[in-house]
């Protein structure tokens, strides 16, 4: 696959997840388990159509985090966050078209907040914990070749229960790229920073715990 392929790929994938998930918040759809089940279905069903293609990372803590456990370069990685963050922002415009306006501004567009009560200590390191669940099962259902070939669909869940545990507390963003698409298009900056260093943090060391002691290198 050439790298326009794949950026565009990781383009549309990291559009859904921010699309469906800012609507179904915004309108919410199924409260906090609909809310779960939009987003993990929305990346089992991109990974499973894109995943050949890119990787089906959709975001820049899974980038980093297969970065940092040398499955690829630099050269790619930063092409591939670019195009998450492109895909998000567009994703959060088109939903804020769409989403009558209170009901947008009633949830803040959808962008992962911490709760009023949760401090910036306890916000990131559930981010951590979440993130690293979240590149911990993308290197054991999808990047290494004894995984079976169900990678969407247990990244897709991880999502959901990941959001189901850590929703009410940190946001569950996973994901710095499904945190600024919102953000950006609707203002809404309150703890921006917990849904880019708890992921980042969290993917990294998932990344490179697997691919140094749990991956094919330790055979």
């Amino acid at each position: 696959m050439t790298l326009s392929q794949k950026l565009t790929a990781e383009a549309i994938g990291t559009f859904t997840l921010t699309f469906v998930g800012v609507c179904a918040i915004c309108m919410n759809a199924g409260g906090l388990v609909g809310i779960a089940l939009a987003h993990g279905l929305a990346i089992a069903v991109m990974i499973s159509a894109m995943g050949h293609i890119s990787g089906g990372h959709f975001n820049p803590a899974v980038t980093l985090g297969v970065l940092a456990g040398g499955k690829m370069k630099l050269n790619e990685a930063i092409p591939y966050i670019i195009a998450q963050l492109v895909g998000a922002v567009v994703a959060a415009g088109a939903a804020k078209f769409i989403v009558p306006a209170a009901m947008a501004e009633a949830a803040k567009l959808g962008t992962p907040i911490p709760a009023p009560e949760i401090g910036y200590g306890a916000a990131i390191l559930t981010e951590i914990i979440l993130t690293f669940f979240l590149v911990l099962v993308v290197y054991g259902t999808a990047i290494d070749h004894r995984a079976p070939k169900v990678g969407g669909l247990f990244i897709g869940l991880t999502v959901a229960l990941d959001i189901l545990g850590g929703g009410p507390i940190s946001g569950a963003s996973m994901n710095p790229a499904r945190s600024f698409g919102p953000a950006l298009v609707g203002g809404y900056w309150d703890m921006h920073i917990v849904g880019w260093i708890g992921p980042i943090i969290g993917g990294m060391i998932a990344g490179v715990l697997y691919s140094k002691f749990l991956g094919t290198e330790r055979q």
